[in-house]
Parts: C-alpha cells; structure tokens; sequence
C-alpha cells in the first residue's frame, strides 16, 4: 500500500468517481479538476480526509488543496484512477467550456498576470528596498537619509534603480511576451512587439500630455508621432492580443513553405503600426479614465465609503478571482501618478485574513492536528498569500472570514483617509509597508495594527457568542 493509497481513494470517491473528471491537473498546493458534474462532489466528505487543507471552486475549477505533498499524491491519486492527468493549461481550456463570458474574461487576464508577478514581487522589494535607505531620514537627529551619508549606499540605491526600471518601466515588453505565449504566437515577436513600445526613441505618452513636443515620423503623406507607452498595460494588453490573432489566422492561410519569411512580417509590422496610430492613444486614453476615476474615487469626499466597501469585498473578490483585475489599475496608477492607493489595501487585506487564522490558532490551541493547517497558513498570510488561510481555515468557519473582512474595511478606511500611497505593488502581508512612500509609513503601521487587533478580537468574539458560526 502506497503513502496516499487510502486518502486516494476516498476522494476519488467522494468526487464523482472518473466519469465525473473531465480533467485533473495540479499546481504547487492544489488539485485542480474540471468536473463533468459539480453537484456529485460531496465536498462535505471530502474536506474531512486526513490530508485535505480545503476545497473552493474559481475559474470553472473544483480545486483541492493539498499542500506541498500535491505532486505525490497527485501520482497517486491518476493511478488509483486510472486516468491520465493533463497540464495547466489544458485544464484551464477545458474549464472555460462551463464559464460564462465575464469568468472568461477573467481567466484570461490572470493567465496573462500570473507570469509577470515574480518580476512585480522583486521590482516591490527593491522600490522597497531603496525606500527605507534613499527616503526615510533615519541619521543625524532625523535630517539624513542613508544614501546622503554613504557613498556605498547612495551607490547601491543607484544601481538597485537598473532593476527597478526594468521591470516597471518596461512592463509593456513583459505582457505582450505573456500574451503571446498565453495565446500560442512566436514568443520572441511578442518581445520585439513590446520593446516597439517603449524604446528610448520614443517619447512618453505622459510628456506628450504635458505638452512636450513629439519628434514624428515622417511618411511624407503623413505624419506619426514617436510617443512610448513605458509603465502602460491596456496599450500592451491591445497590441499583443492584436499581434497574437494576426499571426494566428495568418498561420492558416499562409502555406507552410513560406510561412517562416511572411507570417513574422505580416503580423508584426502591421501591428507595431497599429499600435502607434490607433491602438496605443485609444489603450492610453482607457487607461487614464479607468486610473483616474479610481484615484477620483479613493481621493474625493466619499473615498471613505470606497475604501470601506472595496476593503471588505477584496476577499471575497479572491474567491471569485476578480482581484486580478486590480493588478493592471494598480500598475496604471503607479504610471499616472507616481504611486498607488489601492495596493496598501490590499496588503492590509491580506494580514487581516491572517490575524483571523492567528485567533483561531489562539482558540484551537488544544488541537493538534488543526495547528499543522492553521500554523502555516497564517504565517503564508502575513507574507501576501491568502489562499491557504482562506479556504484551509477562514471559509471553513465563516466566523473568522467575516472578522477577517470587517478589519480589512476598517484598515482600509484609515488607509485611504489619511492619503496612504504605495510606490510599487508586489510585496503583500507585513512586508507590504516596504512599498510605502515614506511619509506614510507611519499611518500604514497604524491601519497595520487595526488589521492585526480587529479581526483577531472579533473572531474570539463571535465564537464565544455564536455568531456566524457555519452549522
């Protein structure tokens, strides 16, 4: 008998039996199936097997959570089976098939993210990073930051810039690269697509809007401007799918002898013309409404009642997945104005889901077996990643979930009424004050400490008075 034989079996059972699995593939915690039937998985019974953390369903997928054991029992459990497991993606393609048009678009756009979040995690340190030593007047009585008394630092602070510039400044080369790959085109076109948008020739949208004077190119007939789109995602986003579906349909038609010469020319060069004549001003100009109408929002009279409701709706906004869409206004907002005021929220978020998981392993500090879930999960929390203090824990109570997103509304209240700005995105949980423009580091502890105090004492409250509490 093998390791995972028995919990194999069980959830093979308790999941429809194999004609109820579509398809079946894992990620680094969970298994992800796509089942024929969902209304045949008995979740209840599933979750009470010994080495399940949870279960939730996001994006057409009945995903089970595992934890680091995933890839073995994974093994396991298609021999046991008698299937034959498929990658991600295809899991993915065959989960859109029971999504409606909405659940598509938003599978898309994390699949497209997902790629570039190691890059945004390390360019967050490193903005981070150069924070605390080139802004915060640490020396001399408060008057001097690091940099301005060591050559060393100042040094460092210079270099640590190159990388910071490559992954933000830049970004335009990073999703047309996702995108292409995403969509099934020549990946390295999909880079040269995006280095079109933000070579150094070019001038930036935002100094063109300033009124700075574009060079042009001049076709005689007609002029174009030279305007980049450095930092930009919709321009990026219209380009590479533009780009990905020309080469695509060209692939079609264009007889395979010949493709190699005409199909990387016919799809990249009229799409690089596109982009600077139609597709990069209407990407901008979405852009800006969208980051502005946020800003307006989080900046108006009423930005509390935004901070409030956007702060309490964030996890569940998880669950569903439309929190990937915060990623492209975060970065649209960094790029219009210099910083954003909807990514400490979302850091604030993330720590208020792991202080409900703290109280429970406070309240349950008698129970061992829980302890080895709920352990790992608050710590994983307090450094950005929500999933297995959600769906191991939170969910499972209902109690600390609804304690959790009372604290992170509260948080989030103080956040954005007291101007809170993060310079980059990235960095999630406690490390997340590391991206905090200096002059608010301060006011970000403090909705820091809400997010830790309030959802722990809320959550001990409402299991001693019964409320919320999942019968």
């Amino acid at each position: 008998m093998t390791q995972f034989s028995n919990e194999s079996q069980q959830l093979l059972k308790y999941i429809g039996g194999k004609e109820n699995i579509a398809a079946v593939s894992h990620c680094a915690t969970r298994m992800r199936f796509v089942l024929n039937d969902t209304n045949k998985a008995d979740v209840k019974k599933i979750e009470e097997i010994k080495i399940v953390k949870g279960t939730f369903t996001q994006a057409g997928q009945f995903q089970v959570i595992i934890g680091n054991e995933v890839s073995s029992f994974y093994n396991e459990f298609t021999k046991a089976a008698g299937i034959e497991g498929v990658s991600k993606d295809a899991t993915k393609k065959t989960a859109r098939q029971n999504m409606n048009v909405i659940q598509v678009f938003i599978s898309h756009l994390a699949e497209i993210f997902a790629p570039l979040i190691p890059a945004i995690v390390v360019g967050g340190l490193i903005l981070g990073f150069r924070n605390v030593i080139g802004d915060i007047k640490l020396l001399e009585a408060g008057t001097k930051a690091l940099t301005e008394v060591s050559q060393f630092w100042a040094g460092v602070h210079h270099f640590l810039w190159l990388i910071g510039e490559a992954i933000f400044f830049f970004l335009p080369v990073g999703i047309t690269w996702s995108i292409s790959k995403k969509m099934g085109a020549t990946q390295i076109l999909g880079i040269v697509l995006g280095i079109t948008l933000v070579s150094p020739q070019l001038l930036n949208a935002y100094a063109v809007a300033g009124e700075a004077q574009a060079p042009v190119w001049d076709f005689g007939f007609t002029q174009i401007k030279m305007i980049g789109y450095q930092a930009q995602v919709i321009p990026a986003m219209l380009a590479g799918f533009v780009f990905s579906h020309l080469e695509l349909n060209l692939r079609k038609f264009v007889p395979s002898y010949i493709s190699m010469i005409v199909v990387p020319f016919f799809a990249l060069v009229p799409t690089v013309l596109l982009a600077h004549v139609v597709l990069g001003p209407i990407g901008w100009t979405i852009g800006s409404y969208i980051s502005g109408i946020v800003y307006a929002g989080l900046t108006s009279a009423l930005g509390w009642l935004f901070a409030a409701i956007f702060g309490f709706a964030y996890a569940p906004l998880v669950i569903t997945g439309l929190h990937h869409m915060t990623n492209a206004i975060d970065l649209q907002l960094m790029s219009e104005f210099g910083g954003t005021n909807l990514w400490p929220m979302i850091a604030l978020s993330n720590i208020a889901q792991g202080s409900a998981v703290l109280a429970m392993i406070y309240l349950n500090r008698d129970n061992e077996e829980e302890k080895q879930v709920s352990i790992p999960a608050a710590i994983s929390c307090y450094l950005g990643v929500t999933e297995p203090a959600m769906f191991g824990i939170n969910l499972k109570y209902l109690f600390p979930f609804l304690a959790a997103m009372i604290g992170s509304a509260i948080a989030g209240l103080v956040s954005v009424g007291t101007g809170v700005m993060a310079n980059s995105i990235g960095v999630g949980g406690l490390p997340g004050i590391l991206s905090i423009q200096p002059q608010h580091m301060i006011m970000f502890a403090a909705a820091m400490a809400i997010a830790i105090i309030v959802p722990f004492g809320l959550t001990i409250f409402f299991a001693k008075k019964n409320i919320a509490v999942k019968k």
